[in-house]
């Protein structure tokens, strides 16, 4: 395959050598002659001085002959007029064009133009990391209609079928990333602590998602505490039984030491010193 990679800069210079390391045909334009200094020794693909939104210096990459174009400049302007100039002059099918602005970003991939928004990528990643346990979208269609979004599974859906997740056509979990490795939902698959979703969403739906997340978040905390709550009552119990057998030990009998026939008495009966039905006989 042969690449056209606009832009010698960190991410260009990156970009290129992955792509000759996968063995593709790489050529890089970039205005500053120095800006080739990034790449290795040995760099066995093209290097063309210019702008890549000139048409000349294009075509002495070999624009006519390549596969693909990246615009990764420092340059917004700089890259979508180059990726609109690989596309609709040279009718390069695989074309994408890197944008630090996010509503930039958004208008060109409306104008099919594929763009890598850096700075929302960046923030989504870093969002991921902090807070783990809130959804954050890691894809929008150009229409701006369906998302694929993560969330980490509530407790309380732990156990539970992933179809208990699923709404019609307005969402659905797609994918499980559990101990590090992926798989696609199934029929069958359940819910285990830890767990992070994919989810597809129709945008008019986000909201709905988050809200069912949350209430099963929340019940689940609730359950939770009464659990604790009734261990804490049913110990106290168990507490105030013991001390009534010991009470026993003194010789009022206890409805069990009562019933027990012949010094067959319970615990409480047998500590009584001789006052079992016996008459008299200390328990042995």
């Amino acid at each position: 395959m042969r690449v056209i990679v606009v832009g010698c800069g960190r991410v260009g210079s990156e970009l290129a050598m992955r792509l000759q390391q996968a063995d593709h045909s790489v050529s890089i334009i970039d205005k500053d002659p120095n800006a080739f200094r990034r790449l290795p020794e040995g760099w066995g693909g093209q290097t063309v001085v210019g702008f890549g939104f000139d048409r000349d210096v294009l075509l002495q990459a070999g624009i006519e002959e390549v596969n693909a174009v990246a615009a990764v400049t420092s340059g917004d302007n700089s890259n979508i007029l180059t990726a609109r100039i690989a596309r609709e002059t040279f009718e390069i099918a695989h074309v994408v064009a890197r944008i630090k602005s996010p509503p930039r970003a958004v208008i060109y991939q409306r104008l099919g133009i594929p763009t890598v928004a850096t700075v929302s990528w960046t923030v989504d990643q870093v969002l991921r990391r902090m807070l783990p346990e809130e959804a954050v979208t890691a894809w929008t269609d150009p229409t701006g209609e369906v998302n694929i979004v993560e969330h980490l599974l509530p407790e309380a859906f732990c156990g539970h079928g992933y179809t208990e997740l699923t709404d019609g056509e307005r969402f659905r979990p797609m994918m499980v990333t559990r101990g590090g490795q992926a798989r696609l939902v199934g029929p069958s698959l359940v819910g285990q602590e830890g767990d992070l979703v994919h989810f597809a969403v129709r945008t008019d739906a986000v909201t709905d998602l988050d809200h069912r997340l949350a209430d099963a978040q929340r019940a689940g905390g609730r359950d939770r505490k009464g659990d604790h709550k009734s261990g804490a009552a049913a110990g106290a119990a168990g507490g105030a039984a013991s001390a009534g057998g010991v009470a026993s030990a003194g010789g009022v009998a206890s409805p069990g030491g009562a019933a027990s026939p012949g010094g067959a008495a319970s615990a409480g009966g047998a500590a009584s010193g001789g006052a079992d039905a016996g008459g008299g006989s200390m328990s042995s």
